[in-house]
């Protein structure tokens, strides 16, 4: 891994096409970065990229009872709190 110290506005190349700049520092709280890249790059934070990685394992496990639970939607009745429009 690389480790670089940059202050804001300095900014770190990639190859040929891709920058990231060092925009602020927000003290403990991070820092905010900007990323210019080819659209055809996905740009993905890790924890997001985790979390649909462990959604879609779940999935694989899923029983054709769990999907078909899935793709029924609770029927409104007396009392579920539904609304209707009054004039």
């Amino acid at each position: 891994m690389l480790v670089l110290t940059r202050k804001p506005g300095e900014k770190i190349m990639i190859g040929d096409d891709i920058v990231i700049t060092f925009l602020e520092s927000r003290g403990g709280d991070g820092i905010r970065i900007g990323i210019d890249a080819p659209r055809h790059l996905e740009i993905k934070r890790e924890e997001i990229a985790g979390a649909v990685a462990d959604a879609n394992r779940e999935a694989t496990r899923a029983t054709v009872d769990d999907v078909l639970r899935g793709l029924t939607a609770p029927v409104d009745g007396p009392g579920t709190g539904s609304r209707s429009a009054t004039t």
